[in-house]
């Protein structure tokens, strides 16, 4: 049992990274659905498929790489964590990386980008950072 699930699938994306694995897999929830929706449509994996052939539903994470087999990814943070919320109002949120890297927050309008936060003019949680 893991007591932080949000960063036992980062560290597994981070390792698969750094191991230049393809896939890498990681127990199903809909937090970890919600966040693999962003890193896809910010362009950090290729995809994600829920596979539900065992009693557990597993996530398999489609790892994304450029021509010279290279990640994508740099830096894959966990903020907030179980012992340590951190939490940003919409006005704290400035640009991370002069807007090249994204911070990844759960508000009461669902988990979003920071870039969409400020736009709506919400804050909340900040889950991770990646750049």
């Amino acid at each position: 049992m893991h007591s932080d699930p949000i960063a036992d699938l980062l560290t597994r994306i981070r390792n698969g990274y750094r191991s230049h694995a393809d896939t890498v897999k990681a127990p199903h929830s809909k937090i970890k659905v919600e966040i693999l929706k962003i890193l896809q449509a910010e362009g950090y994996i290729k995809g994600y498929e829920v596979t539900t052939e065992t009693a557990f539903p597993t996530i398999s994470v489609h790892l994304r790489y450029d021509a010279r087999r290279k990640a994508l990814v740099q830096t894959l943070h966990r903020v907030s964590k179980p012992g340590l919320r951190v939490y940003m109002g919409a006005d704290d949120m400035k640009p991370l990386k002069s807007g090249l890297a994204t911070r990844i927050v759960s508000t009461s309008q669902g988990v979003m980008t920071d870039r969409e936060a400020r736009k709506r003019r919400i804050g909340g949680e900040v889950l991770c950072e990646v750049w």
